[in-house]
C-alpha cells in the first residue's frame, strides 16, 4: 500500500471546486467481496434525523438514498439504532423492530434498483459513532427514547464524557453529560448487535458495517477490571467479538468496519503513544479475519472541539498492516476528488469514502463522470444538516396531521431538495 497521499483534511475544500483534474481512476469498477461496484466514488455514513414522528425509516429516507444511488458506487446508510435505549440524537432511524425492518426495506428496494449498493451501519451502545446516533456514555437517561427504552443509560464504565450539550431534554435545555451506569455484562450489547446484523439482512440489506466501539477500546472511558477492560487485549475484546458475530450472520466477505484512530469527539482519546499502539494491533486482528473492509478516518479537525485528539497520518500509521487480499482499505475524511483520484491511482484495489460532498451534490458521481462542475461547501444548507425542526423541545402535536405534514415538508429542505448538475 502505497501512502504518498498526505493531507489536511477540510471541507472548504471543496469551495467551487470543478471536475476538470482527470478523476478517471475514481470511476473505475473495484471488486469488494462477491460485488463489484460501478465506481469508487462511495458514500459515508452522515446523520440526518429526518425519521418522524417515530424511529421507522420514512419517504423522506426512500427519496434521499434514491437520488444518491443513482450514482454511487457504494452507500454506507446514517448510523441505525440496534435498540431504543442508549441515542445522543432525537429521530434517528432505528433496526430493533419489525415494522423499522420493513421501512429499510423500502429504501435498500430502491437502493439496489438504482445497481447501487448499500450498507448498514450499526450503531454501538458504548459510545458515540462519528457517523452513528447510538451514544451509550454520551445519551441522556430523560432524552425521550431513553425514558421510553426503559433501560439506563449504559457504557463500559461510570465516566461521564467531558463536552457536549443536549437540545432536546424536555425542562433541561443545554443540559450536559452525567454519568453512564456501567453495564454488567457487555455480552448484552453484543447480542443487540447481532440481532440488530440479522434484522439488517432481512431489511435487504446487502452488506453490514460493524461497529467500532471506541468506548471500550479507549483506557480513558474503559476502567473495567474484568475481561473487557485494562490490558490492550481486553480493551480490543468487544470490537473483535461484535465483529464475529455480524461475521456469523454475513459471512467475512460482506462485513465492513470504520475506524477512528486520531478521535476528537466524545471524550475517548488517547495519548498519541497509546493510540498507535492500540490501533496498530487491533488492526492487526481485524485483518486476520478477512472481511471486506477496512476505512480508516483521517484527522478531521471539525471533528475535534475539545483538541483532544492524538494528531498523526492515520493513512501511513496503518495502512501497510492490511494485508489480507480479501479486505479492501477505504479511506475517509476530507479528501478532495483530485486527492481520492491520486489516492486511487498509488493504490489501485482502493476507493475513496465522500460524506459532505454527497449532501450538496445527489448526483456526485455522475457529475465526475461527465465533468460537470460539483457544488462545494458554500453551496451547503447549515441549517438543513439536521433538519428545519422548531426549538427543541417538542410539542407532542408537532408529530401528529397537518403539522407533521408540514414538518415533513420543511425537512425535505437542505435534505433532497438538491439539485441534479445541469
Amino acid at each position: 500500500m502505497q501512502t504518498g497521499v498526505r493531507v489536511q483534511p477540510t471541507l472548504r475544500a471543496f469551495i467551487n471546486m470543478s471536475t476538470a483534474t482527470n478523476l478517471s481512476s475514481l470511476l473505475k469498477p473495484l471488486q469488494l467481496g462477491p460485488y463489484t461496484t460501478r465506481n469508487r466514488i462511495f458514500m459515508s455514513a452522515l446523520t440526518r434525523n429526518r425519521t418522524v414522528p417515530t424511529n421507522v425509516p420514512n419517504e423522506l429516507l426512500v427519496e434521499y438514498y434514491r437520488q444518491r444511488a443513482r450514482s454511487a458506487g457504494l452507500i454506507v446508510t446514517e448510523g441505525v439504532l440496534v435498540a431504543q435505549q442508549g441515542t445522543e440524537w432525537p429521530h434517528a432511524p432505528g433496526i430493533w423492530s419489525q415494522e423499522q425492518v420493513q421501512g429499510w426495506k423500502k429504501v435498500t428496494d430502491v437502493v439496489h434498483a438504482e445497481v447501487s449498493l448499500l450498507y448498514s451501519d450499526l450503531g454501538d451502545l458504548s459510545e458515540h459513532q462519528a457517523h452513528c446516533p447510538v451514544a451509550g456514555r454520551i445519551s441522556h437517561p430523560d432524552a425521550p427514547e431513553q425514558i421510553a427504552s426503559g433501560e439506563p443509560v449504559y457504557a463500559p464504565s461510570a465516566i461521564a464524557a467531558r463536552g457536549g450539550k443536549f437540545r432536546h431534554i424536555p425542562g433541561k435545555p443545554d443540559t450536559g453529560y452525567v454519568t453512564p451506569t456501567a453495564i454488567d455484562d457487555p455480552k448484552k450489547l453484543i447480542a443487540l448487535l447481532k440481532k440488530a446484523a440479522v434484522n439488517a439482512k432481512n431489511a435487504g440489506f446487502r452488506r453490514c458495517r460493524a461497529s467500532r466501539s471506541r468506548g471500550f477500546l479507549s483506557s480513558n472511558s474503559n476502567k473495567r477490571t474484568d475481561a473487557y477492560g485494562g490490558s490492550l487485549e481486553n480493551r480490543m475484546r468487544f470490537t473483535l467479538e461484535v465483529l464475529k458475530e455480524v461475521i456469523d450472520v454475513w459471512g467475512p466477505e460482506r462485513v465492513g468496519i470504520k475506524l477512528n484512530p486520531p478521535g476528537g469527539l466524545n471524550d475517548c482519546d488517547m495519548p498519541l503513544e497509546e493510540t498507535v499502539k492500540t490501533y496498530s494491533s487491533l488492526i492487526t486482528d481485524i485483518d486476520k479475519l478477512g472481511i471486506g473492509y477496512i476505512s480508516l478516518m483521517r484527522y478531521n479537525p471539525m471533528l475535534d472541539p475539545l483538541k483532544t485528539a492524538a494528531v498523526h497520518d492515520v493513512v501511513e500509521m496503518y495502512a501497510h498492516l492490511i494485508k489480507n487480499p480479501k479486505t479492501v482499505f477505504i479511506p475517509n475524511s476530507g479528501f478532495t476528488l483530485e486527492e481520492g483520484a491520486q489516492f486511487v491511482d498509488k493504490n489501485p484495489g482502493s476507493a475513496i469514502f465522500y460524506g459532505i460532498p454527497w449532501i450538496m451534490n445527489p448526483d456526485l458521481a455522475k457529475r465526475v463522470e461527465l465533468g460537470k462542475p460539483v457544488a462545494g461547501f458554500d453551496k451547503l444548507d447549515m441549517l438543513g444538516l439536521q433538519g428545519y425542526y422548531p426549538p427543541y423541545p417538542h410539542d407532542e402535536d408537532l408529530m401528529k396531521g397537518e403539522n407533521l405534514a408540514k414538518l415533513k415538508e420543511d425537512l425535505k429542505k437542505g435534505y433532497s431538495d438538491y439539485p441534479d448538475a445541469q
